[in-house]
Formats: structure tokens, C-alpha cells, sequence
């Protein structure tokens, strides 16, 4: 057995990456291994990240080669095709390059010096009297053993480590099937608006998105709780009443398939010398299905926590609970505010959908709206324009939709 670390994290994403960073500069040695033989391949992600966020992560100077395009408008469309737009007053969100920026963020761990594995697959953690000792690697026919004082679990929504601790994984309902395309030949799109598309004929139990990117290129996605992502997508392009008109002749470049988390983040993500972070600890956004930004906020704390352990020589669940603790402080209100918002969206059917996208245009809601810095932190976003009585009528309304439904 080989003794290679301080920590292992497991997972080269933006998440796992952020955390080795973290940890390498604060002198921890921290290996990383990843099952590709690239970082940031194959990219699941629509790379669709808030300015503010990327900011909090001491991330917002991004090689222009990264930054695909800036956005400062959403537009919302409602099954029959209303629209409620809104053009906040300041560039709001970036679209990356994911493969390009989950590589930034390795180089940057790297430099600071952890030590990246690729192309090893962590087939399992050593567990000895229920304490994770570090895991089992496949790296070219070879299987080795790697020990370390904490294993960090960034392998993704797979949790099959975390599920080998004993401790409760995703949970299966909440989880919607997503696909993510790039295409060429868009049309009649504002290149620094994104649009989103609603109704369950196209993006059951979720929601559709084009994100523009240059030259007439886009990011076109979906997720669903039924039915086939690609069909569905497909479906979209030609017969959604706004989408048709952008995407009906565009032509698919790649496309990629993965689940998408929605049901908040887990009661315990942690257990004796291991923690789980980002998608493999379900921290994303229930509303939108993002979780770079809440995956990074975490990935911090667990870097934290996980020094601040190796330095008492205390790497008990007792101690690792602090990690909970922290990441429930620092996204808990948000998070619960979004499931219950989550909840809503799921009970509300199609023409009230439509009722109500034509009643936030009606009552101008989009001038509550332009002033909106934060979109990660969403409940905290909400009693900021709960001050609007504006706001107050729709989610009025969509009390009385909820309720009915219930009924």
C-alpha cells in the first residue's frame, strides 16, 4: 500500500480541482485523480456561470479564450410561446468553454502544487474499521493501492464512492435527465440574451435553454423527468413556437447526455476521513439544475475543514461535521428556498404557465427585476424583491396555483 498524499480527491472537475487548489495552498500534498485522459472531457456542462460567482471563487479573470460570450438579458417563454424578457443593467452571466476552464482551474492546482493522476480510475475507497484509509486506482491494467488522511469524493452524480461509506445517496426522483448540444446555423437570436423555453411537451419536470454563442453557434439544451432527452431536443428545435424559428435549420455539432440533481444538497456528506463535494453531494441549484457555484462554494469549506483536520490529526466524522455545518451556513437558506420554489414549478401545469409569463410581462415585473445582481444565491435574491409588490401579486398567484393543485 502506497502512501501518495495528505488527500486524495477523486474527480477532476471544476469542483475537485478548486478544492486541490485550496488545499495545495495551504501546503497540503493533495493528488487527484481522474478517470479521463483530459481534463475536461467529455464536457456535460452548458458552462453557463453567474460574474458574481465567478468573483466569490476569486475566478472572474478568465483568459478571454475561456469567456465564450457575456450575457445581461434572459428571455423566458412560456408553452404557447409568450414571452417575459428582462435586461438587467449590467452583464450578468458568462458562457465558458467548459474543457478549457475545467483545465484553467487544474493548471492552476497544479501550480500550486498538487499533483494530477490521469486516466486512473478509482474503483473504490479502503475502509478499515469503518474509517476511509484511501482507495483502490486502476491506471493501465495495474491496481494500486493509494492511502491518505482524507479522501474528497468530486466524481460526479455517480456517488458510488460516497455509497460505499454507508451514507445516503442522491436521491433518484429528483433526478432529470439532461442533454446538452452544441450547434451552428441559429437564427433571429440577441447575442447577449439567453432564452429559456417552458412546457411539458418539450422539457418535462424542467426547462429548455439556448445560450448564443458567435458566428450563429449555440448551446441548446434540456432536461426531463420522462420521455427521451435527444427526441425531446429534437422535438424542440422544430415545433417549440419560439425555439422553432431560432433552431429549425441548425445543425448539431455534438451533443452529450448526463443526470441532473435537483433535490438539494445531502443531510451528510461527510463520515470518518472523507467528504463529498459538488454533484456528488447533490450541491445544485434545484431551480436551474447549476452547480458550478454552489459546487465551488462548498469545494472551499471542504478545503478548509479538511487542512484544518490533517493539522489536529483528527480526521473523526465527529470533526468532519463541521464541514456540513459550514456549507449549510453558507448556502442552506438559499438552497431550501429553491427546493420549496422547485416544488411549485413542478405542480404548476402548462396554460397556467402561460397565464403567468403573460402576467409578469403585464405588471412589468422585468423593472423589479433589472436590478438583480445575484442569481446563485436565490433566496437571498427573493427577499430582495419581495420589496416589489409586483412580486408579491405573481408569487400570490402562484400560491393560489400550488394550492389548488394540492387540493
Amino acid at each position: 500500500m502506497k502512501n501518495v498524499s495528505d488527500v486524495i480527491v477523486v474527480g477532476g472537475g471544476p469542483c475537485g480541482s478548486y478544492a486541490a487548489l485550496k488545499l495545495a495552498k495551504r501546503g497540503v500534498r493533495v493528488t487527484v485523480f481522474e478517470e479521463h485522459n483530459q481534463i475536461g472531457l467529455p464536457s456535460h456542462c452548458a458552462g453557463h456561470i453567474s460574474i458574481k460567482g465567478l468573483a466569490n471563487a476569486g475566478l472572474l479573470s478568465l483568459p478571454k479564450r475561456i469567456v465564450e460570450n457575456t450575457y445581461r438579458a434572459a428571455h423566458f417563454h412560456s408553452p404557447n410561446g409568450n414571452r417575459f424578457s428582462v435586461w438587467f443593467k449590467s452583464p450578468l452571466t458568462y458562457a465558458v468553454d467548459r474543457v478549457l476552464f475545467d483545465k484553467y482551474l487544474a493548471d492552476k492546482a497544479a501550480d500550486a502544487g498538487a499533483e494530477y493522476s490521469l486516466g486512473s480510475h478509482v474503483e473504490s475507497l479502503i475502509i478499515e474499521s469503518g474509517r476511509v484509509k484511501g482507495v483502490t486506482v486502476r491506471q493501465g491494467g495495474r491496481h494500486e493501492e493509494k492511502t491518505a488522511g482524507i479522501v474528497l469524493d468530486a466524481e460526479g452524480v455517480s456517488s458510488k464512492l460516497l455509497r460505499q461509506t454507508g451514507l445516503a445517496g442522491l436521491e433518484r426522483r429528483m433526478l432529470v435527465n439532461g442533454v446538452e448540444a452544441e450547434v451552428s446555423k441559429v437564427k433571429d437570436v440577441e447575442p447577449d440574451a439567453v432564452e429559456v423555453f417552458m412546457g411539458t411537451e418539450y422539457a418535462p419536470g424542467f426547462y429548455a435553454w439556448l445560450i448564443p454563442k458567435k458566428e450563429g453557434k449555440a448551446k441548446v439544451g434540456l432536461g426531463a423527468r420522462k420521455g427521451n432527452p435527444r427526441l425531446l431536443l429534437q422535438k424542440l428545435m422544430t415545433t417549440h413556437p419560439a425555439a422553432s424559428r431560432k433552431l429549425c435549420n441548425a445543425r448539431m455539432l455534438q451533443v452529450a447526455f448526463h443526470p441532473i440533481t435537483l433535490g438539494g444538497p445531502l443531510k451528510q456528506a461527510y463520515s470518518d476521513g472523507f467528504l463529498a463535494v459538488g454533484d456528488a453531494a447533490s450541491q445544485v441549484k434545484p431551480t436551474t439544475g447549476g452547480g458550478v457555484v454552489l459546487g465551488l462554494t462548498c469545494a472551499g469549506v471542504a478545503a478548509e475543514v479538511a487542512s484544518e483536520a490533517l493539522v489536529r490529526n483528527d480526521v473523526s466524522a465527529a470533526f468532519l461535521r463541521s464541514y456540513q455545518t459550514r456549507c449549510n451556513e453558507a448556502i442552506g437558506f438559499d438552497v431550501k428556498t429553491m427546493l420549496r420554489i422547485r416544488k411549485i414549478l413542478d405542480m404548476i401545469p402548462d396554460e397556467k404557465l402561460d397565464d403567468i409569463v403573460a402576467m409578469c410581462t403585464r405588471l412589468g415585473l422585468n423593472k423589479t427585476l433589472q436590478n438583480v445582481r445575484e442569481i446563485d444565491f436565490q433566496g437571498h435574491a427573493l427577499l430582495h424583491v419581495l420589496r416589489s409588490p409586483r412580486t408579491l401579486i405573481v408569487l400570490g398567484h402562484l400560491s393560489l396555483v400550488y394550492l389548488s393543485a394540492n387540493l
